[in-house]
């Protein structure tokens, strides 16, 4: 694909336009490691709910949905539309929790929650695991995606984009620390906004797919794998069951719950537990997770979708992208490549739009997890266990020397990600079935670090055993295997709960003091600290109300989200049954957060 000048004046300036008022931010972020790695406790919701989101839209995020479209259909993206019920219950149960504990990052929460070695143990092992080897991993990925978008648009080799957007990447996270994240992030997310849209509307135009009554027209008489219609928003109960329990029931029943992945983590975690200890109080962190959940939900998938759907009218087989590609590596050949394929269809300037949209999407997620990955190996690992008497600059030059150091590991491992799929799947499943556990520490006394210890490491057991007996032919479909991970982990954590040590009771007194988790899973600590039900009243805990949100915050935003689409479909009478509901839902949800705010 060739650039016009208007292109590169476009890309040069969209560049400028999200990255120079970062440089500002340098000297701020180098006086302390809460300044670098939490922005001094002090971001608004916005901001905070925006960096959120953009992080979240990686390179790889539009080649992911267009691979569920083209394979499942518009109703296979159930398998992350599911995870509207983590985040909402985030908004709710634990947004002002997280902030009221105080702590840096969520893994320092453990020697607050727990005692004894172990705690100690669970916060070292979890820094390197997850700073280190899934936090590259992770980067690798979209790495990765960002070398196919390249490559297919271009012709460019893996170490000329990585070259590209890894240094100006690295350069930043080092420079700016998380102050200059947030501002990149705010910038950054209405640019892809714009290109992703207007990549939906030219995909729209072409003579082959007919606007949007041509791509309903066209879709509605075409079936896609296993008999689907790529339209239905609803998997098919009736002839398609297999498919409508992996890409619905299951995440819907399950997996919201049980899994651990960064930006949708039961109880939160990672980079989103660090938007909303960086915020500046528990109502910034609790508006931050709600905004940025509507934003993830109902603004963004559409663009994608369309994208993907106009992809099948145009390239009904992966050959034929084969054929209008021809230099094109088959190693990359897949359905996600159509999402970069389409591009090809954009006039002269909305290229360059879209290109810097691109390199916006790939910095906010790496820039992101740069900083969030050097907050643990620094914080919760270096600082925690190797050398604890040092400096705050100190340790702030040893984050921007791990920020270094993570760049050079993801990087690397881009080259040989496909050697490695068998072992990210591995450390995928060592989050499999953890999730209850995370969801249930804050409101039952019991959990201790034991369990937290014997939850990682049965997840990882069983995991293994279940990949060798694959290896040996003896297969489980992919929802009998996390059903199997779940059992077994959760039986696994809530024994050691009952029959190991229990954390020091003068431990969980002072967090009881400072967090004040409700429900009756505390209240035999609770009588410990003395605390009155008018005090504890005060702290605005009412699990009825925060049912109420949450039901009331997922029907809000799947109603909004399946309102767009029908609009889009021209299904009218449905869609104004479904506004209807959104605008019930969302009166009941602005009521209950009136009333947990003041």
């Amino acid at each position: 694909m060739k650039l016009e000048l208007i292109d590169w004046i476009i890309i040069a300036s969209t560049l400028i336009i999200c990255f120079v008022p970062a440089l500002f931010y340098g000297k701020r972020a180098g006086k302390s490691t809460s300044e670098f790695f939490a922005s001094g406790r002090s971001v608004p919701w916005w901001l905070a709910g925006l960096s959120m989101v953009a992080t979240t839209f990686s390179s790889d995020t539009p080649n992911l949905v267009t691979d569920i479209v083209r394979t499942n259909g518009v109703a296979g993206n159930w398998v992350w539309w599911a995870f509207v019920l983590t985040g909402v219950s985030t908004v709710f149960f634990y947004a002002r929790l997280w902030r009221r504990s105080g702590v840096m990052t969520d893994l320092e929460f453990y020697e607050h929650r727990y005692s004894g070695k172990a705690a100690g143990f669970v916060r070292g092992f979890r820094s390197v695991y997850l700073g280190l080897f899934f936090n590259v991993m992770i980067m690798a990925t979209v790495n990765l995606a960002a070398c196919k978008i390249a490559g297919i648009l271009f012709g460019m080799e893996r170490w000329q984009t990585l070259l590209l957007v890894g240094s100006l990447n690295v350069v930043f996270a080092t420079h700016s620390g998380l102050w200059g994240v947030l501002v990149i992030d705010m910038i950054q997310f209405f640019i892809k906004m714009t290109a992703v849209i207007a990549a939906a509307y030219f995909a729209l135009q072409l003579p082959q797919v007919g606007g949007l009554s041509g791509l309903v027209d066209k879709l509605s008489n075409v079936k896609g794998p296993g008999n689907i219609n790529y339209l239905n928003i609803l998997p098919d109960f009736t002839s398609n069951w297999d498919i409508a329990v992996a890409v619905f029931i299951m995440p819907i029943a399950v997996q919201w719950w049980a899994v651990w992945y960064p930006g949708a983590e039961p109880g939160g975690g990672s980079y989103i537990a660090q938007r909303m200890l960086a915020s500046k109080s528990e109502k910034d962190a609790l508006g931050a997770v709600l905004f940025f959940n509507v934003a993830h939900y109902v603004l963004r998938p559409w663009p994608w979708i369309l994208v993907g759907l106009a992809s099948i009218i145009v390239y009904p087989d992966l050959k034929d992208i084969q054929t209008a590609f021809p230099n094109l590596d088959p190693k990359l050949l897949g359905h996600d490549i159509a999402y970069p394929a389409m591009l090809k269809f954009l006039p002269v300037g909305f290229i360059g739009l879209m290109v810097g949209g691109l390199i916006a999407a790939n910095s906010s997620t790496i820039l992101t997890h740069l900083n969030w990955g050097a907050s643990y190996l620094v914080h919760d690992f270096y600082r925690r266990f190797i050398k604890t008497d040092a400096t705050e600059k100190h340790y702030v030059f040893a984050g921007r020397i791990a920020t270094v150091f993570l760049f050079i590991v993801s990087s690397a491992l881009v080259f040989f990600l496909d050697s490695a799929l068998d072992a990210f799947h591995i450390i995928l499943q060592i989050g499999a079935g953890t999730g209850l556990l995370y969801l249930l520490r804050w409101f039952w006394w019991r959990i201790n670090a034991w369990a937290e210890v014997a939850a990682m490491v049965s997840s990882f057991a069983i995991s293994i055993v279940l990949l060798i007996l694959n290896k040996n032919g003896i297969e489980f479909s992919t929802h009998i295997s996390l059903i199997i991970t779940i059992a077994f982990t959760t039986i696994c954590w809530v024994t050691t709960s009952y029959i190991s040590p229990q954390t020091d009771k003068q431990t969980l007194i002072e967090f009881y003091k400072k967090v004040r988790p409700f429900g009756p899973g505390w209240k035999a600590i609770k009588i410990e600290t003395g605390f009155t039900d008018n005090e504890l009243e005060e702290s605005k805990n009412n699990i009825p109300l925060g049912l109420l949100g949450w039901v009331s915050g997922c029907t809000m935003i799947w109603s909004a989200l399946f309102t767009v689409g029908n609009f889009l479909y021209g299904r009218l009478e449905l869609a104004f049954m479904l506004l209807t509901v959104f605008a019930i839902s969302t009166f009941i949800l602005v009521k209950v957060v009136k009333k947990v705010w003041n």
